[in-house]
């Protein structure tokens, strides 16, 4: 028996300090976040916004224009305040869910891509950085957090009617929808992608909102199977950073959807903000 458990305790240690270590680097995170809040979640897309512009308009010079490690990088760092503070609710489940979700978006863009279903017929016009079979690798990157977003933010206007699934699950997957109302037509007028056949909405298609509806139908039922929802609901009573994100999608398209004129677009981006401020629990970053 002594041999098995150290006999001292020598093999406890490292276990104990295993344990803690992922608590204490937690905390620095959540400490370095909370510390640049105004630059992850207003410098940040306020500048990307600019950038993006500019190389729409060509005032950029290659390789600046669109330079797709730039793209990914601020990317990454807007999406930091949700990671962070997602983070301590994943665990082996959530991270099989996650990653299960990762191979279904580039499954759902390969597929789209080469039979224009359920998207409709579309083309990348931008070089958003490595790809495998031509989905970009950052993909997850993209999508994932709009959806991790929109679960925020409805678990928290929603209240005590975020615990009935039939009022939760159709909340999220409709507040999903109306983000890519607001990408998509910021998206197509900046040329990250086109739709050769136009579309009604801003030149995108209803068929690709169709397919929106779709694949945030199974990543929100992914997402409500894995997650810890008493979990979620304590982590957000103390992380007041967690939907800073969501700030930057707002700003980020927002202003690209008034550059360019798409209104409605511009409109309901407006609301998302409206949202924002309406959550019991987020304050505007302050620094």
């Amino acid at each position: 028996m002594g041999s098995e458990d150290g006999g001292d305790g020598a093999v406890a240690a490292p276990t104990t300090a295993a344990r803690s270590t992922r608590p204490e680097l937690q905390a620095r995170l959540d400490d370095l976040i909370r510390e640049n809040r105004v630059t992850v979640a207003v410098v940040f897309p306020v500048v990307g916004a600019v950038l993006l512009v500019a190389s729409a308009e060509r005032l950029l010079p290659p390789p600046l224009a669109f330079d797709p490690l730039l793209i990914l990088l601020g990317t990454l760092v807007m999406r930091s305040p949700l990671l962070v503070g997602v983070a301590p609710l994943i665990d082996r489940r959530g991270a099989i869910g996650v990653a299960g979700l990762a191979l279904y978006a580039y499954a759902v863009e390969f597929v789209g891509l080469r039979t224009g279903w359920p998207y409709g017929d579309f083309h990348y016009a931008v070089d958003l950085g490595p790809t495998v079979a031509g989905v970009p690798i950052g993909l997850p990157v993209f999508f994932l957090p709009l959806v991790c977003n929109a679960y925020l933010l409805c678990v928290l206007l929603l209240g005590a009617r975020a615990g009935t699934a039939r009022v939760r699950l159709p909340a999220v997957i409709g507040t999903v929808v109306a983000m890519d109302l607001v990408l998509d037509p910021g998206a197509v007028a900046l040329g990250f992608w086109t739709y050769p056949g136009g579309g009604p909405v801003y030149g995108v298609p209803l068929s690709n909102f169709a397919g929106w509806v779709l694949s945030a139908t199974v990543t929100v039922l992914v997402l409500d199977a894995v997650l810890d929802r008493a979990a979620l609901r304590a982590r957000l009573e103390t992380c007041e950073f967690a939907l800073d994100d969501l700030v930057s999608f707002v700003l980020l398209w927002g202003a690209i959807n008034v550059y360019f004129g798409n209104w409605g677009a511009a409109a309901v981006g407006g609301l998302f903000g409206v949202g924002l401020l309406r959550t019991d629990r987020f304050d505007v970053p302050t620094g």
